[in-house]
């Protein structure tokens, strides 16, 4: 399996979806990684639903999205290479075997085979574009599991941003105007250097207007939620995406 999947390449919108968590594959060579095939297909290995409502989102917007095929058990594509958190030993408490005391050249192979081909997909879409003088708005979209460490996390929806925060807080208030929402700003989780790599890198080195979505996995798990969330997403982007260019 490649490690990347680009669909609607030819996409006329400014969108550029990326999904850094979309797949739960593993190379045949690693086997499971020692894990079972339940703890392989839950929120440790990938974001559950993304990929789903990611590609109803490419179609709903004439969006090219560049989405990564592989666990993040294999290798975490949006966390900076040579971190703990990049080919994690353990994940919510759940040892992943195969990645106990990895030689510094398997984890050269993971990132030469994954990570880097990955990436630069989406640098080079990105210069593609620059090229062609064409705009580029940067949506990195992810699920979260609704109880982590054991504590349970209320929000539906999560917006994430660090140095930028131009639409994600022109996304904010047309969620908060649902009423029926319950949304996080820089929930559950933040952006920073440290922890990850495709903001800082992909949006923010280069300028570009860009936010972090989170949906809560149990909302997503089937296809129903899926579009009803990519269908919401579309409409309230488009608008948010002129509230952030109009605040540059």
């Amino acid at each position: 399996m490649p490690p990347v999947t680009i669909l609607n390449a030819n996409g006329g919108s400014a969108f550029l979806i990326v999904a850094d968590h979309a797949g739960n594959a593993i190379p045949g060579e690693l086997g499971t990684l020692g894990l079972a095939a339940a703890d392989r297909a839950r929120h440790i290995a990938w974001d559950i639903g993304i990929a789903g409502v990611c590609r109803i989102l490419s179609n709903l917007l004439d969006a090219t999205l560049i989405q990564q095929n592989y666990s993040r058990l294999v290798i975490d594509c949006n966390r900076p290479p040579g971190t703990h958190q990049s080919i994690p030993v353990t994940s919510d408490g759940t040892a992943v075997p195969g990645n106990q005391a990895l030689h510094v050249t398997d984890r050269q192979r993971r990132e030469a085979e994954i990570f880097s081909p990955y990436h630069t997909r989406i640098s080079a879409e990105l210069d593609r574009r620059h090229s062609l003088g064409r705009p580029a708005i940067l949506i990195a979209m992810h699920s979260f599991t609704p109880i982590f460490a054991g504590l349970d996390r209320p929000w539906h929806i999560g917006l994430l941003h660090h140095r930028d925060n131009r639409l994600a807080h022109a996304l904010l208030p047309l969620l908060l105007a649902d009423g029926t929402l319950t949304v996080g700003d820089n929930q559950p989780y933040d952006v920073s250097d440290a922890t990850d790599w495709t903001i800082p890198q992909h949006g923010e080195r280069r300028g570009l207007l860009h936010v972090g979505i989170e949906i809560r996995q149990d909302l997503i798990t089937e296809p129903e939620g899926q579009r009803l969330w990519a269908v919401r997403l579309a409409a309230l982007l488009t608008q948010s995406a002129q509230s952030g260019e109009a605040a540059s």
